[in-house]
């Protein structure tokens, strides 16, 4: 049973139902494991990769940009190059990020045509690749909740209701203007051919609807065809404000972190640090580990082993599932871990009385992990 494929978007392009994220490629894994996991995943039918300039993860200096870097360097990109969807990412302005940034635009708070036209040249480069077939945003230029945070806040350093919706309807139309100028430059690259589509990541309802819109009213603004926001059993947040307009407009899911970072397979269940396991190795990486996120995953991981599933199969399956997702996103430091990911998407799906469960989980804990 092959691995299925769906459309990237309003784009021609198809992209496999699973794709093989990398942001363990030089740091957790070696090139010589990343090629073997590339192999391996391409070999099961699968045809998208994603990356990122910023990659590997956790970001630093010293490492920073060498998974793309390690992809351009696969001996099997340009031997199944036309018939793989691959994909990066530009970073976002953070100040921690200066260093993917030329001077002068590495301090500053927005994204630029002129960090575009940097980010881009240098991704292509390092991937040994004239083209993206997907070219996204990171993470939004402007102050919003992303990453973890739950709920959108206001600059507290404004006294009143007044001055803050002042405040925010002038920095919202000073930023439309700016982002705007950074889109049609989006626009330029893929007439050009260095970019085929283009998508949002980590992007709020309003962000995703405002980019939407420009693009219907301006045609040098590129439509989207994807966002790649987090979505598991411990967090189902993107259903609430994303699901509808990712449904809706065709601007479907790419969903990551479905295992939430290996919570959902049950490996760090009863305080257990596996060695060389990600949660072991990076402290810094807290978001799915609230004590009402492994009380939950606990009764995930014993609703997979009393249905005859693994864990990992019946979280990846659930996220396969859902109509608004059109790829998940995988990763892996082995390639049996690999493996059993890979089989998911091949398995039945889920009957009636399994995501009656989920779902009574899911009331029980409501999104622990956002």
């Amino acid at each position: 049973m092959a691995i299925k494929k769906n459309p990237l978007g309003r784009s021609p392009l198809q992209v496999s139902e699973i794709c093989l994220g990398t942001m363990t490629f030089g740091e957790q894994n070696s090139a010589k494991e990343a090629f073997a996991q590339l192999d391996m995943a391409c070999d099961y039918g699968v045809n998208f990769i994603d990356t990122a300039e910023m990659y590997p993860v956790p970001p630093k200096k010293e490492t920073y940009s060498k998974t793309e870097t390690i992809i351009g360097e696969w001996p099997g990109l340009k031997k199944q190059r036309n018939q793989l969807v691959l994909a990066s990412k530009i970073a976002g302005p953070a100040e921690w990020m200066d260093y993917a940034r030329p001077a002068p635009w590495n301090r500053g708070p927005e994204l630029t045509p002129e960090h575009l036209e940097f980010a881009l040249h240098n991704s292509l480069k390092r991937l040994n690749t004239d083209y993206l077939d997907l070219y996204q945003i990171h993470w939004p230029e402007r102050s919003t909740n992303f990453f973890g945070n739950r709920g959108f806040k206001a600059d507290p350093s404004l006294n009143s209701s007044e001055g803050l919706r002042k405040e925010y309807l002038y920095a919202s139309n000073q930023m439309s203007d700016r982002y705007r100028q950074f889109l049609m430059t989006l626009g330029k690259y893929i007439k050009e051919g260095k970019i085929r589509t283009v998508g949002m990541s980590n992007e709020t309802p309003w962000g995703m609807a405002k980019w939407l819109q420009w693009a219907m009213e301006d045609s040098q603004i590129p439509r989207p065809v994807s966002i790649q926001n987090p979505y598991s059993l411990l967090n189902r947040t993107f259903e609430i404000g994303l699901a509808e307009i990712a449904l809706r407009e065709e601007v479907g899911l790419l969903a990551y972190s479905p295992l939430a970072f290996g919570v959902l397979t049950g490996k760090y269940l009863n305080g257990q640090r596996p060695s060389k396991a990600r949660l072991t190795l990076y402290s810094r990486f807290s978001r799915y580990t609230s004590e009402n996120g492994s009380l939950a995953a606990a009764k995930y991981v014993q609703l997979a082993k009393d249905s005859g599933l693994t864990p990992a199969t019946l979280a990846l399956k659930f996220v396969q599932m859902q109509p608004f997702v059109t790829s998940t996103i995988i990763g892996a430091t082995t390639l049996e871990q690999l493996q059993e990911n890979l089989k998911s998407a091949t398995t039945s799906p889920l009957h009636q009385g399994i995501i009656d469960e989920l779902e009574s989980i899911q009331r029980r804990w409501p999104d622990p992990c956002p």
